[in-house]
């Protein structure tokens, strides 16, 4: 039997192109016959090579079931490497709805996707003046039991995924239909050792299966409340008169359904549709000042409500040879309902009338996207090419947040010639990628994608990938790509109008001040690289990687870089602009230690780091997110017996550093002062938990986490408190259950 290239004996993808000859010979004497295989040769698309690069992580059941979200799925994406949660802005506000920040690029720049299909939810969410949303983000429209596993690439394996993806992507993969008959339910518990912090609760579904010879069907649900922290959580810590508020409370309402078609061998049709509803649970939270009687009026109640809805139609196909096809259509609605927050004055973001009529936003996206894989062989090289294209089309619709701006069309004011609260925006794009097989030990990826956005021009991205086996242990790989992210709806719409009646204008600037949108934005961009190496062999793994993203034109409206503006209708007029330049630099590593059994299989230690070396303005020095300087994740995971598995779990947070210049009130953004820069020290949490398999249909698990109470609190609404702009809760205990047939 011939050698097996080394590249192909390590491959752990799904065959894209296989080659597999048998002959045999049989001797005219009685000796055995003899078979004779020839080479096989395993080559992916480069979707599935760049799933190998070293800034992916995938999360799969396993790791779902030992540590359960208690509703959000970035409660565990957060212990992959290089992710953090952070709040939408440096400034602080909404500090306690963190989102995922990839490599410290900010939320806005991580695209979150449900089986690969875009998710805007949050754009429905006006922006404030520093870019925050009174917003969770997308990562919460699935319930973990209906996952299948979550996969986050950051750097330049997410370059192919086109406009907001510079940070990363996390594609949440859903189960799919099965070949007989199942289903599960799961009930969860979590109980807050402190009274004055929320508890949760939730059940979810799954049922699969076949309807007939050719049609199958996947249905999940669930159900889920999570109480808000009290009004007085941060009473103790809060260095302004009214204390900020604490975490909001959330409960979930969701359904999805899909209709899988075997038309034959070669073609699959999914049809998919689904339904979520999150409302949140307010806990005071305000953005410039508070009102007390507000506050506690409405404590509990639902202030905001998002309504998703969604529909897909996908091809799949498979024509033998390594020849596939996958094409989608997709929409995805989403009505944002809430109760007034101010536009303008000293009521910027604060509910001011409980009573009043909510607002309502209504935001559309649209999608068709494909693309097809064939195998070459061009100069003796085998290579897997794949040639997609995408169409978007996203509107938004938010009379609310141009009522300022009508205000002034109406009274005669020049600087709305166009006025509308209706913002659109389509684009296009078509990539190419190929993966070639150079050598048995170098696989090299390039690629290019080109979009045209109909307000921000055209961009290209190239993109190269290699990935080089020295040994079949150890191996190299690395990638360049460049990165960009369109401006959204908010930000170019030339009507939405966001008002400061003075106290938010910088030092003598006449209020007030307005912060325009501006038609004219230029896409954001970055060069994203990285290079690291990787070892595996017998159950150890470690791996270090090298990244670097060199990132320009972050859309911000920082008064303070913008100077004199012009004064026009007795007002001084900003506009959303483009920034200068941006680095971020740092590292990612992975040790994994097998302590007993083959493999580690009955004792590991699992861990990973990321290790930030700069994330900053290269002209003001500020940082783009308030992110550690290092985080650590560690798992001990023991396999008992059969049925019994623990875990010991700890996380190590670095310090976190604020901004040290206000981007608002001073003139060329001047330096802070007092509280405002106050640093967060280095702290670490950790906890237990405890998994039980009872029988092939009932799993329990127990578990604690903060088990030594490490409790941290949310000290101002704003950078008034520098980086303690988020709360860290104290000890809780979880219980889930989980019956399956």
């Amino acid at each position: 039997m011939k050698k097996y290239s080394r590249r192909a004996a390590q491959s752990v993808l799904a065959p894209s192109l296989l080659s597999l000859t048998v002959s045999a010979a049989f001797a005219q004497t009685t000796e055995a016959p003899v078979t004779t295989l020839e080479s096989v040769r395993v080559l992916g698309t480069a979707e599935q090579e760049l799933l190998q690069a070293p800034g992916v992580s995938t999360i799969n059941q396993q790791a779902l079931k030992e540590r359960p979200p208690a509703n959000d799925l970035a409660e565990i994406i957060r212990t992959m490497p290089g992710v953090n949660l952070t709040g939408n802005s440096s400034s602080g506000a909404y500090g306690n709805n963190r989102q995922i920040d990839l490599r410290g690029m900010g939320p806005e720049n991580t695209l979150i996707l449900i089986d690969g299909k875009p998710v805007h939810s949050r754009d429905a969410v006006r922006m404030g003046r520093n870019g925050e949303r009174n917003s969770r983000g997308d990562s919460n429209w699935v319930p973990v039991e209906a996952v299948e596993r979550i996969e986050v690439l950051r750097g330049p394996a997410a370059a192919r995924y086109g406009s907001g993806a510079a940070g990363g992507v996390v594609n949440i993969i859903t189960k799919r239909p099965t070949d007989k008959l199942s289903g599960s339910v799961t009930l969860y518990q979590s109980i807050a050792d402190h009274s004055d912090e929320g508890d949760t609760r939730r059940m979810g579904f799954t049922l699969a299966g076949p309807i007939s010879e050719k049609l199958s069907f996947r249905l999940f649900g669930n159900l889920a409340k999570t109480d808000p922290d009290s009004l007085d959580v941060n009473a103790s810590s809060s260095r302004v008169a009214v204390p900020p508020s604490g975490r909001e409370g959330v409960r979930n309402k969701d359904i999805n359904a899909l209709l899988r078609w075997d038309l034959n061998k070669q073609h699959v049709l999914e049809f998919e549709g689904g339904f979520g509803r999150q409302g949140n649970l307010y806990a005071g939270e305000y953005m410039l000042g508070g009102n007390t009687a507000t506050q506690e009026s409405l404590f509990g109640s639902e202030t905001n409500t998002m309504y998703r809805r969604t529909a897909s139609v996908t091809h799949r196909g498979d024509y033998g040879g390594g020849k596939t096809s996958r094409l989608t259509f997709a929409y995805e609605g989403t009505t944002n309902s809430r109760l007034n927050e101010g536009l303008a004055g000293g009521g910027e973001g604060t509910i001011g009338n409980p009573n009043a009529e909510r607002s309502v936003s209504q935001l559309n996206n649209y999608l068709a996207n494909g693309e097809f894989n064939v195998p070459l062989n061009l100069g003796g090289l085998h290579q897997i090419l794949t040639v997609g294209g995408e169409w978007r089309e996203e509107s938004l619709k938010d009379p609310y947040s141009t009522s300022s701006a009508r205000n002034q069309y109406q009274a005669g004011n020049v600087v709305f010639p166009n006025f509308s609260d209706k913002a659109k925006a389509r684009s296009y794009a078509f990539y190419l990628e190929d993966n070639i097989e150079v050598t048995e030990d170098f696989v090299l990826t390039p690629g290019v994608r080109f979009d045209h956005h109909d307000a921000a021009g055209s961009n290209w991205s190239p993109s190269l990938n290699a990935s080089y086996y020295l040994t079949p242990e150890i191996t190299i790989k690395g990638g360049i790509a460049r990165a960009f992210k369109a401006p959204n709806l908010y930000q170019m719409n030339s009507s939405y109008l966001y008002v400061t009646m003075g106290n938010g204008c910088p030092a003598g600037v006449p209020g007030p001040c307005w912060i325009v949108g501006n038609p004219d934005l230029q896409p954001e961009t970055s060069i994203n690289k990285e290079i690291g190496i990787a070892y595996d062999r017998d159950g150890w793994s470690a791996g270090l990687t090298y990244f670097q993203n060199d990132y320009k034109n972050k859309i911000i409206a920082d008064l303070g870089q913008q100077g004199v503006p012009p004064r026009i209708g007795g007002a001084s007029v900003y506009q959303w602009t483009n920034s200068g330049k941006a680095i971020i630099r740092g590292f990612e590593g992975n040790l994994n230690i097998p302590l007993i059994g083959e493999d580690g299989k009955t004792l590991k230690l699992v861990n990973n780091f990321t290790y930030m070396i700069e994330n900053k303005s290269k002209e003001t020095g500020q940082p783009l997110s308030v992110i550690p300087r290092y985080t650590i994740n560690s798992t001990l995971d023991w396999q008992a017996t059969e049925k019994l598995s623990l875990q010991a779990l700890a996380t190590f947070y670095g310090k976190q550093k604020p901004r040290t210049q206000n981007p608002n009130a001073n003139p060329n953004n001047n330096a802070e002062t007092g509280d405002a820069l106050n640093e967060r020290g280095s702290y670490a949490i950790f906890g237990l938990g405890s998994s039980y398999q009872y029988d092939k249909n009932l799993y329990f698990r127990v578990g604690v986490n903060n088990l030594f109470d490490k409790r941290l609190y949310r000290e101002a609404a704003t950078n008034g408190a520098g980086a303690a702009s988020y709360n860290e809760p104290g000890r809780l205990y979880y219980f889930t259950m989980t019956a399956s047939f």
